[in-house]
């Protein structure tokens, strides 16, 4: 079809006049049409694009497709060139040939067939390398982009505190700054220099969604506004003021009686009129209508419609429900104004040309190359660096390559599908055969002829690591010994003549990660109870009897109670969901390949009664006043945030820094440290500060700079950090972000609890009010 050229098919002239010339040729139903979204199985018979069903949904244009390599079996290159036929049918069959934005989902890697997993967002944190993260995202928009991708449903900046929410898995941890560390970095990866070339970053879940009621999804979240600006808010503000955040993804509860989705003051005050905001908001899945079907605030669609575009909403997601023809009609005579679409739509466009989809709507179907040995080398670095040794007595571990014999004994011993977190390609396949074979909350339209795709990712079991390694000279013995939910104990016995013909027992138990009603972790599989599921506390204690030294490795998605075996189990290996590189990284860490130098995100609980547990509390808080403990437990967490061991030993020493500095200032503070033992490892050190101020109390500890090294045997090296002033801001009486004189303890450490170094500096001069530093850089000398 041959058009007239117009400007805004013209790159000569500026995003701002192509996106004011586009949108003063749009009717009332292509501008609408484009606020909303497809699934790419509604399009779709089979794998091969069907024009009767796309004529009907796409005729007048629309704003996203939803997740063609994420919700279809398609192939990387299959994908690649369905992106292509639907971007050529919305040019060669819309009136102003808009091409369309394809989102995706990649939590933990870009979710679909044959792309690179890493580790699950909890595995990548317990890295405390935000430079790792960087290189990650790196990958998942080089993936992206190669099949026609360009905005990516993640990171997830949620701050949570909770054990019992299900999409613990999903988060950084429990601290902010940790959080916005590892989400500035993952944004500057998949974003790039320009999103000409790089993928929009989407923040989710704004906000407070990991601190609910009861740990329950979608549940409300009672958050004070001081803690909801200085925990909850800052990874945000962060992401989008130091690297420009493109996307903000809202939560699905309410906070005090106002569902996120219809948050005008979050979503619009705050994120555009305080922060600056000029990216795109898209509803979490469903949000919209959720107005009316679970928050109730609506009582139909078009006032949900209404009610969701005022708070600030752009984007319907994932598929065209409330942004319909009735809001159309709404907007035609007059009982929705047009100034709130075209608003929405400008900031729509504007990232269409940004992503530069007009002059190049197509990819090289040639060029798409996933999991090369770099990538999948990638991923195994990432996993061997997100393993946190919890505890290791006697020096059981690393085991000698010449063991007589080794049992391994556990329900995610010999499984590939467990390694694997709920935003990984298989989980969601299973989420949506699910679907189709019974009613859903969503009642959303499920594709078929979609398989799990078991071949999704090339990935070995722990077990098979084991059996096919060349260097390990030794029987295996396997026995699962049960399934990870079931109640049957008929494996027991095969798994206690096995503990008891080896020389040690590596038990490997944990979770399912997913969405359907067999996992334990994830989305919507929230927990009341906090120990390991089904009967394998039993099988780990009946494995222990036997004698036998007992290896745990944990492959789960939240932190447990380990009950009786944090004492009697002489070695625990958490290992998250370390995904397609996993086993050969535990492997690794086992047998002294490696060395473990992960450190705990989020605290570990000693009991579910306890939670939340976190480090960062205020003075009053940690302990029950006056007594200190619980009647049945201690109040101290069982392993504390920042905490892991290593096969060799540190030493912390000649602690300087600066002794003054005023707001708009840094402090300069150094630290040696020695690796004091026998072989090479990483640590982390740790800056934690308190301030004690009139009127406001402050936590007892706030992480504020962190820098992992590595260290050969009797190595010392000095880590140098730069701390501006105004990361210590915090919001005092007058609702105001300020700085106040007075003297602020430094202390330096291995984890919250392992402080090793203490020291003070004054900062000077009148109470000043500031605009955050959300960074402490560090360098190592």
């Amino acid at each position: 079809m041959l058009r007239e050229a117009h400007p805004y098919q013209d790159s000569s002239y500026s995003i701002d006049e192509r996106s004011a010339d586009l949108l003063a040729r749009m009717s009332v139903t292509e501008k609408v049409a484009q606020l909303g979204s497809y699934w790419v199985y509604e399009l779709l018979n089979g794998i091969a694009f069907a024009p009767e069903k796309a004529e009907p949904r796409l005729k007048n244009g629309v704003g996203h497709i939803t997740r063609i390599g994420g919700a279809s079996d398609v192939s990387p290159r299959q994908s690649a060139e369905v992106a292509n036929t639907i971007q050529k049918w919305l040019i060669e069959h819309t009136r102003l040939a808009i091409p369309a934005i394809v989102h995706e989902e990649c939590c933990s890697g870009y979710m679909a067939r044959g792309a690179t997993v890493f580790p699950q967002a909890i595995g990548v944190a317990s890295t405390w390398q935000p430079e790792l993260v960087e290189a990650m995202a790196d990958v998942i928009r080089q993936q992206m982009r190669s099949v026609g991708g360009h905005q990516a449903l993640a990171p997830v900046l949620d701050v949570t505190r909770d054990a019992r929410w299900g999409r613990v898995e999903e988060t950084y941890g429990e601290d902010p700054y940790l959080v916005a560390q590892m989400g500035i970095a993952y944004v500057r990866g998949i974003q790039g220099h320009r999103l000409a070339d790089g993928v929009i970053a989407t923040g989710k879940h704004f906000v407070g969604y990991g601190m609910t009621e009861g740990g329950m999804n979608w549940s409300p979240a009672h958050l004070a506004p001081r803690e909801l600006r200085e925990t909850y808010l800052l990874p945000f503000e962060a992401a989008v003021r130091e690297v420009r955040l493109a996307s903000i993804m809202n939560g699905y509860h309410e906070l005090d009686g106002i569902p996120c989705g219809a948050n005008k003051w979050l979503l619009t005050d705050v994120l555009r009129g305080e922060w600056g905001f000029e990216g795109t908001v898209v509803s979490d899945y469903f949000a919209v209508a959720q107005l009316q079907d679970y928050h109730r605030i609506a009582s139909n669609r078009v006032q949900a419609a209404h009610i969701a575009l005022d708070a600030g909403i752009d984007i319907e997601l994932p598929s065209t429900d409330a942004y319909n023809d009735e809001l159309i009609e709404a907007v035609e005579t007059g009982r929705v104004p047009l100034e709130q679409i075209d608003q929405a739509l400008l900031r729509l466009l504007r990232q269409k040309f940004e992503l530069g989809l007009f002059e190049n709507p197509y990819v090289d179907t040639e060029s798409v190359h996933f999991d090369t040995p770099d990538q999948r080398a990638l991923a195994h670095k990432i996993a061997v660096q997100s393993l946190v040794l919890l505890r290791n007595e006697g020096h059981l571990l690393p085991l000698s390559k010449t063991l007589r014999s080794i049992a391994v004994i556990g329900p995610n011993a010999d499984s590939i599908r467990n390694l694997f977190g709920d935003y990984a390609y298989p989980a969601h396949m299973e989420t949506l055969l699910e679907m189709m074979h019974k009613e859903n909350v969503f009642n959303m339209p499920i594709a078929t002829g979609i398989t799990t795709g078991d071949d999704f990712i090339k990935t070995q079991s722990l077990l098979s690591v084991l059996q096919t390694t060349d260097d390990l000279d030794c029987e295996i013995l396997y026995a699962r010994g049960c399934t990870v939910r079931d109640t049957s104990t008929s494996g027991f016995a095969e798994a206690v003549e096995a503990a008891r013909k080896a020389d040690v027992a590596i038990v490997v138990v944990g979770d399912k990660a997913g969405l359907t009603d067999d996992a334990t972790s994830g989305e919507a599989r929230d927990r009341a109870v906090l120990d390991l599921p089904g009967v394998q506390n039993e099988l780990v204690k009946a494995v222990y009897d036997t004698g036998t030294p007992v290896v745990l490795v944990l492959i789960n998605g939240r932190p447990i109670t380990l009950d009786w075996m944090a004492e009697k189990i002489p070695a625990i290996l958490e290992c998250w969901f370390p995904a397609e590189e996993g086993a050969a990284a535990i492997k690794d860490v086992l047998f002294g390949d490696a060395n473990p130098g992960g450190k705990l995100p989020i605290s570990f609980p000693r009991a579910v009664g306890q939670i939340p547990v976190f480090y960062s509390h205020r003075p009053s808080g940690g302990r029950s006043n006056w007594k200190g403990n619980y009647v049945e437990t201690s109040t101290k967490p069982l392993y504390p945030f920042g905490y892991g061991l290593s096969y060799t030993t540190f030493a912390f020493s000649n602690l300087r820094m600066s002794e003054s500095a005023q707001a708009g200032e840094s402090v300069t503070i150094q630290v040696d440290v020695t690796n004091t033992g026998t072989r090479a490892g990483d640590e982390v050190v740790q800056i934690y500060t308190h301030q004690v101020v009139p009127f406001i109390t402050r936590p007892v500890k706030e992480l504020k700079a962190f820098q992992r090294l590595s260290l050969l045997a009797g190595e010392t090296k000095t880590v140098l950090f730069q701390l501006p002033v105004n990361m210590l801001a915090f919001i005092n009486q007058a609702n105001e972000l300020v700085v106040v004189p007075g003297t602020i303890e430094v202390m330096v450490g291995s984890s919250s609890v392992d402080i090793y170094l203490r020291s003070t500096f004054l900062i000077t001069g009148e109470l000043t009010s500031v605009e955050w530093a959300y960074t402490a850089t560090a360098s190592v000398i």
